[in-house]
């Protein structure tokens, strides 16, 4: 070969490698054209999720946004489908594609945020405006240059309350009416004796349901940002009044989730769902399909809180993450939001979707015509974030086993709180 030809050849050999390695950068970099296809190489995506999302008819939409993926979806109980995740990404092996994640399980995860992708090296930097800020800050880094997923729904908290059992007592059915009448923790106690002498039956069945809504509108809950346990100045208040609300006989004593919370929501047997957030709607009818036009809806005293919603991770196993990263830009976004709330009643995290006119018009006839959209947006704009700390479901179950013990077996709340502290004591200096 001359000496020419060889350099010749050298320079081919480089353009080349210098052509393939433009492209890897462009991929590392995580540039998306919007058109959800990544690379465009055909890849199938194992998408992990628990509850009623509905996400199979938005999955079948997606087919004409991205041909060349093919989306797997797996449906599960919240509990094993986090379970399953920490084991899988533990032990290096078996996670899927796209996580879903609870709020309450965020922190967890974001202490283990090397065995994921970072979503900013992706794009997420560039659709941050599109949600709520407290509902984007709950799944990123203190320092912002980490972004564990991207949020679908939220839990804003509201009031569900029967008609016909406040007609009986004597108290306004109209949303706004009651809402005046009751806005005040203290002014909801003073309707609860009203309602117990009027009618014989509770405000609340559930004593954690009035806890929860307490608690869920504090600033700082279980634990401060150093992961100090501060229950003794955030919630004790929330305890006191739930508990002293339990030995009056103005709540009942149901579990969340029970056959008997469910049929109870049919029969009428209380008066009020606080601290009720958006998905418990699709709850009530699917528990009460006889009650239809005997609940209502309203704001709840003192302000909203947020009680659940998710958000959606890519796995570092993941061997396609620009594709799936692509897809949950896309499901997550605001139009696919709206979608999302239209079909299976989750609400939107995405507050551009309260201008929607059709958002802002809707009303349900299950809840008496209220115009549910509108109360539960006023709601969710005016949550405050909330560091919840990876032992969040620590606390809340013993706090919870407190609460209940006094419901049904009449213990001492005192004796109670202070047993629950310590069982949360001796789990935490176990971490």
């Amino acid at each position: 070969m001359s000496l020419k030809k060889f350099y010749s050849f050298l320079l081919v050999i480089s353009i080349v490698f210098m052509m393939a390695a433009c492209s890897n950068n462009e991929d590392a970099s995580g540039n998306n054209d919007g058109s959800g296809g990544g690379s465009g190489e055909k890849v199938e995506l194992d998408f992990w999720v628990f509850g009623s999302t509905g996400y199979g008819d938005l999955i079948e939409e997606y087919k004409d946004v991205a041909p060349n993926v093919t989306i797997k979806l797996n449906e599960g109980e919240m509990n094993d489908v986090h379970s399953n995740l920490f084991t899988s990404i533990s032990a290096g092996n078996g996670a899927p594609d796209i996580a879903m994640i609870e709020v309450s399980e965020v922190a967890k995860f974001l202490e283990a945020s090397e065995r994921f992708y970072n979503l900013n090296d992706y794009g997420a930097e560039g659709v941050g405006g599109n949600f709520l800020d407290w509902k984007w800050q709950q799944a990123q880094s203190v320092d912002g240059s980490f972004q564990l997923g991207l949020p679908t729904d939220i839990g804003p908290t509201t009031m569900f309350y029967r008609t016909d059992v406040m007609e009986e007592a004597g108290l306004p059915i109209d949303p706004d009416a009651l809402a005046g009448e009751i806005n005040t923790w203290d002014a909801f106690y003073e309707a609860a004796k009203t309602i117990k002498e009027k009618t014989g039956k509770p405000i609340a069945d559930s004593p954690t349901l009035v806890f929860n809504a307490i608690r869920d509108q504090q600033p700082q809950q279980y634990f401060n940002e150093d992961d100090e346990l501060i229950i003794e100045d955030t919630v004790k208040e929330a305890y006191d009044f739930t508990t002293k609300m339990l030995q009056e006989g103005l709540i009942g004593q149901n579990s969340l989730w029970t056959p008997e919370w469910g049929s109870a929501m049919n029969d009428g047997t209380y008066a009020i769902l606080p601290g009720a957030p958006g998905w418990m709607i699709g709850v009530v009818k699917g528990n009460a399909p006889d009650a239809s036009g005997k609940w209502s809806l309203t704001t709840i005293p003192e302000g909203g809180g947020n009680w659940g919603g998710s958000f959606l991770t890519v796995p570092k196993e993941s061997k396609h993450p620009q594709e799936a990263y692509d897809f949950i830009a896309w499901l997550t976004a605001p139009e696919q939001q709206l979608k999302s709330f239209h079909g299976m009643g989750l609400f939107p995290s995405a507050p551009s979707v309260y201008e929607d006119a059709d958002f802002i018009a809707t009303t349900d006839e299950y809840f008496s015509g209220s115009e549910t959209a509108r109360i539960l947006a006023e709601a969710a704009e005016s949550v405050v974030p909330v560091y919840m700390g990876v032992n969040y479901g620590t606390v809340n179950t013993e706090l919870e086993t407190a609460i209940m013990n006094v419901a049904i077996e009449g213990a001492d709340p005192q004796s109670e709180w202070d047993a629950a502290v310590q069982r949360i004591e001796q789990q935490l200096s176990r971490q």
